[in-house]
């Protein structure tokens, strides 16, 4: 499948571009030619499968492909969502200043959830040691001008679960005897 730098973007995907992204939701496989064994899976040619990806990518459906590590076997011991209650008409703005941050892994706007909940903005941060985490918020806090702006420090204490997230197929649902591994007789 040629492909021309001037070819129109798509804006939805194709059932070959679906299930093309649902292979390679638990990775590239770990061979020579991934995009081979990609294709022959797939049943498409190896430049088919480049040239997808290839148009999803230029399309803004993929950002990016890369590597998902497990920070705490790269030595990072503590992370926190930082929540922060910003003046709507700052949001955008701050937003772009915690985001431009590489120790922000994610930086969101949700709505707040008035009176108990007044946080508005939500930033992860890691660190090697709760130490760092907190030195971390107070360059943000000094970077960002947000001496005055009511925050909380909220430290994970537990991981139950990491992964990036799968966009496939539905996943059956797991009663909740089944996910005490419990069956019904």
């Amino acid at each position: 499948m040629a492909l021309k730098e001037k070819e129109p973007y798509r804006s939805e995907c194709d059932a070959s571009d679906l299930a093309l992204l649902h292979a390679v939701e638990n990775g590239l496989p770990l061979v020579p030619r991934p995009f081979a064994a990609l294709g022959e899976q797939l049943g498409m040619p190896e430049g088919e499968v480049m040239a997808r990806f290839w148009m999803l990518q230029k399309s803004g459906t993929i950002k990016r492909f890369g590597v998902v590590v497990r920070h705490h076997e790269l030595g990072y011991r503590a992370n926190a969502m930082v929540v922060w209650d910003i003046d709507d008409e700052q949001v955008a703005g701050l937003g772009r200043c915690l985001g431009g941050f590489s120790f922000v892994t994610l930086c969101y706007r949700r709505p707040r959830r008035l009176p108990e909940w007044p946080y508005n903005l939500f930033t992860m941060i890691h660190g090697r040691d709760r130490v760092q985490v907190l030195e971390r918020v107070d360059e943000l806090v000094a970077a960002c001008d947000l001496a005055d702006v009511p925050h909380e420090v909220l430290f994970s204490r537990r991981r139950f679960k990491q992964r990036g997230a799968r966009y496939g197929a539905p996943a059956k649902p797991v009663l909740e005897n089944e996910a005490r591994g419990l069956r019904a007789e």
